[in-house]
């Protein structure tokens, strides 16, 4: 079955708020097996609205809109969706008293007349209770031309509610069968490369399928399945999973949908009880705080350092004057020097070091902009890379920070 998303509000379009309804419904209704084309907005326009939801009607089976339900002049979702549906709207004595005793339980006793606007339910409509807020949710079917409206309030906290609570159960008594998936993390690949290698499984692709996501400095594969249980859609997935990791091999550096490079790293420091440092440039300690994002990462990580200036490399990391008057603080050679000399200052087993030219300014034609030596020392091994970016200031550095993470991750598992 297909369903479309109607997100209502002039305050979507405008950018005052971010869709988030929108993206936890999406996310939702894929796991429950429905297929979704199509997501719209609309502002707070009556005859737009009526235009909008007639469209999604025509192509969906299922449409939910969120937002619009309130009491005020503006909120007009239920009034189109009654009026599409043929429908009249009458009051309802529960909603009206539910409504009454959530203002009385947030210890408002004076509730103002357009509140009972809220009661108004079109007929036939299926009423799902609003256990956070006042406006219900409503469920419209027209079992003969087989569609189906769902309305829900567009507070975040009161649409994933009533959605788990109601909706989901409902819409899984639709759909029987369920979309499941699986994640595979690439690290040291781009997205055109890793594509080409899956290429043929793509073109073939029925069910299940793969779907290659570009991250920065990352390629994520997700694997879904439709299934009438999670144990049959494994059984689908786990022939191409393995297909997939004989492929990629090490360049796959985690199956956990939550689990990130950082996250990794740290946990195969904690296995091979090594300590890292840091010795940042131009990245200006955002290495270290992707580290420090990683809960528990202090039982590796004990300091680093920011040596931004060439007399900060020199004091902080022992850099020879002779290596930055030689080849200038974007160089292998200090690079080299950053790391082993970070490595020694902190105790640490292993280090890494950046230094490069972020931009916008500082560029030479023998060093452009974009311009990163990123050096990884470990038990004394020191290894140094060049990488060449294209990106503004900001993303450089980003990029920067992940091929570190990388090369530390490909050094580490040497030992």
């Amino acid at each position: 079955m297909t369903v479309e998303l109607l997100s209502v509000g002039t305050e979507i379009l405008l950018g005052n708020i971010v869709n988030t309804n929108a993206a936890y419904l999406s996310e939702r209704c894929a796991a429950l097996g429905l297929s979704c084309y199509h997501q719209s907005v609309v502002g707070d326009n009556e005859e737009r609205l009526e235009e909008t939801l007639q469209t999604a009607l025509s192509r969906s089976d299922i449409v939910i809109l969120s937002g619009g339900l309130g009491p005020t002049k503006d909120d007009l979702t239920k009034e189109v969706a009654a009026r599409v549906f043929g429908r009249e709207l009458h009051e309802d004595v529960h909603v009206k008293e539910s409504i009454s005793a959530y203002f009385q339980k947030m210890k408002r006793t004076q509730i103002t007349e357009n509140n009972w606007k809220q009661a108004l339910v079109p007929e036939d409509a299926r009423v799902v209770e609003n256990h956070n807020g006042t406006a219900p949710g409503l469920i419209l079917e027209d079992r003969e031309a087989g569609k189906t409206v769902i309305l829900l309030p567009g507070p975040p906290d009161e649409l994933k509610a009533m959605f788990e609570e109601s909706i989901a159960p409902y819409l899984d008594e639709l759909e029987p069968e369920g979309i499941y998936s699986k994640m595979v993390k690439l690290c040291g690949i781009g997205e055109s490369k890793a594509e080409t290698v899956i290429t043929d499984l793509m073109e073939v692709q029925t069910n299940p399928t793969i779907a290659p996501y570009a991250k920065l400095g990352e390629v994520h594969l997700r694997i879904t399945a439709k299934a009438e249980s999670e144990e049959k859609a494994e059984a689908l997935i786990l022939p191409v999973l393995e297909e997939l990791r004989r492929r990629f091999g090490d360049l796959i550096y985690t199956e956990e949908e939550k689990e990130s490079l950082e996250d990794v790293i740290v946990r195969i420091l904690k296995e091979k009880k090594f300590t890292l440092t840091t010795a940042e440039s131009c990245t200006g300690g955002k290495l270290a705080g992707r580290i420090m994002n990683v809960a528990g990462a202090s039982g590796v990580y004990n300091e680093g350092y920011i040596t931004y200036s060439n007399e900060a490399k020199s004091r902080l990391l022992g850099v020879a004057a002779g290596t930055l008057e030689q080849y200038g603080a974007v160089s292998p050679q200090t690079a080299r020097e950053m790391a082993e000399g970070a490595a020694k200052a902190a105790g640490a087993d292993a280090a890494l070091s950046v230094t490069g030219i972020a931009g916008p300014d500082g560029g030479t034609k023998e060093k452009p902009v974009g311009l990163v030596y990123i050096g990884c020392s470990v038990k004394g091994h020191t290894r140094v890379e060049e990488f060449r970016f294209s990106g503004n200031r900001e993303k450089n550095r980003d990029y920067a920070v992940v091929r570190a993470l990388t090369l530390l991750r490909e050094e580490l598992n040497q030992y």
